[in-house]
């Protein structure tokens, strides 16, 4: 439906995290983060540099679990220790802390790559757990360090976008950060209750987390990344965000800003392999359709659930599911309907930075495929009798070929980890450059086939949507 949208996101809307997590991070009897944390992350990889520099640019958040156990070492902190293993500690770890050297480093690597940021803080520093209830800090957060960190990072001229959770004063009003709140998983009463004490003006953006699939160790995982139902149930906590967002307003909407599928750093036998990619771009469809702005994929580079691979930087097939989706699917989201079957899922936007419309086609079944006619149906509906059968609209369909890009599992295996595009397999070359991701150009007037078990993407550059105009 090319007339009105329904929603709109950020221009850079798929965003992936970094994370604190040392080596000694360990669930499910594996170990799988190795040297892939903030601290200890070789910035000179060039598989990783290429990577990000695909995205141009690519929003990468900096946080986790750890986070608000992080010092900052500037100002009044001399001394500046790694995290160590403390089971009485939140998370099973000490407290760690940034070195300004560290944050030199990332700094100059994402300039290099042309990173956008947007860095959490560490809302507990100061605050203690309380002997009463169970999971409740109480106390005053000691907002110095951040303070101190943030002053440090503006002094540099160090570009940070976004910072989770804080008001700080900011020398220059056009370049001043957004605040983002609360990045948890969202509960209404607390949500509501969060945003009603802040006031309004505070939060510029609504942060939730969303790790729908359970304990990475779920051996019914790849049955429920298949189960058009179990991929439903996520709307209901999108829906419920963005009742919150239109009651407080906050000015730049609400942000998925963790969500890795999985919990405890994913699923070691499914999240780096292609069948990943039927929950994390329905999710990140389902979010753009609930006018959500951003979507934070846990994580870049660690972890079972990393868009690349932790020791290798070799991109996991999700990655080019991400890297599609963020260069043809515009902010603008278009209102689709399919109605033929539950296993096949649409979603459309109006092109990227050029005319036209862009569709996503996930297929879920592994037996069906399906064939496609579009139609415009604010067209379709106008003057008509009632007795004119109504014929699909093809005005769009002129002289231009249709853009295809079609995502499936190399020999079919959806827990394999190459993916192929347009048939060919996606394989970094020997320096690390990134393949090319070129469209397959389909004459316009054939219908659209959507293998089984396939992702496709398509661009039709003649669709006439007013929405996009």
């Amino acid at each position: 439906q090319g007339a009105t949208p329904i929603a709109e996101t950020d221009d850079n809307f798929v965003c992936a995290t970094l994370d604190w997590w040392p080596t000694e991070k360990c669930n499910y009897n594996q170990c799988p983060w190795g040297k892939a944390g903030i601290l200890n992350l070789d910035l000179k990889k060039k598989g990783l540099i290429n990577a990000i520099k695909a995205f141009n640019p690519l929003r990468i958040k900096i946080g986790g679990s750890l986070q608000d156990q992080v010092v900052y070492g500037v100002g009044g902190v001399k001394n500046c220790p790694n995290f160590m293993k403390n089971e009485d500690s939140l998370f099973g770890f000490s407290q760690g802390c940034l070195p300004m050297e560290r944050w030199d480093e990332l700094n100059n690597f994402f300039n290099q790559t042309g990173v956008k940021v947007t860095f959490g803080l560490n809302a507990l520093l100061g605050r203690n757990r309380s002997e009463i209830e169970k999971g409740l800090w109480v106390g005053d957060w000691q907002s110095q360090n951040a303070g101190d960190c943030m002053k440090y990072t503006i002094s540099m001229g160090y570009k940070v976008d976004s910072y989770e959770f804080v008001k700080e004063l900011h020398p220059d009003p056009k370049t001043q950060p957004k605040v983002l709140g609360p990045s948890g998983y969202y509960d209404e009463k607390w949500f509501n209750s969060f945003l009603e004490v802040s006031g309004h003006d505070v939060v510029d953006g609504v942060t939730h987390h969303i790790y729908n699939f359970g304990p990475g160790d779920d051996p019914n995982m790849v049955a429920k990344i298949q189960d058009p139902s179990y991929l439903n149930q996520v709307s209901q906590i999108d829906k419920g965000v963005l009742n919150i967002v239109n009651k407080f307003k906050p000015q730049s909407g609400a942000w998925v800003s963790e969500s890795g599928g999985a919990l405890h750093g994913g699923a070691k036998d499914l999240s780096p392999t292609f069948a990943d990619g039927f929950w994390y771009l329905d999710q990140l469809e389902m979010a753009s359709t609930y006018n959500q702005k951003v979507f934070c994929r846990q994580t870049l580079i660690g972890g079972n659930y990393a868009l690349l691979n932790t020791t290798t930087s070799i991109p996991n097939p999700d990655y080019y599911g991400a890297l599609l989706w963020h260069r043809l699917m515009g902010s603008t989201v278009l209102a689709v309907t399919q109605e033929s079957n539950p296993n096949l899922r649409v979603y459309a936007h109006c092109a990227k930075k050029k005319p036209g419309i862009s569709i996503i086609f996930i297929n879920l079944s592994k037996d069906s495929s399906f064939n496609f006619t579009l139609s415009n149906y604010e067209h379709q509906g106008r003057n008509l009798r009632s007795t004119e059968v109504v014929k699909p609209n093809f005005e769009f369909r002129g002289s231009k070929d249709r853009e295809e890009y079609h995502l499936a599992a190399l020999a079919g295996n959806i827990q394999g980890q190459i993916v192929l595009l347009n048939d060919v397999p996606m394989v970094p070359t020997e320096t690390f450059d990134i393949p090319a991701v070129e469209p397959k150009l389909v004459n316009a007037s054939t219908p659209i086939h959507i293998a089984a078990h396939s992702i496709v993407y398509v661009t039709i550059r003649d669709f006439q949507a007013p929405a996009c105009a």
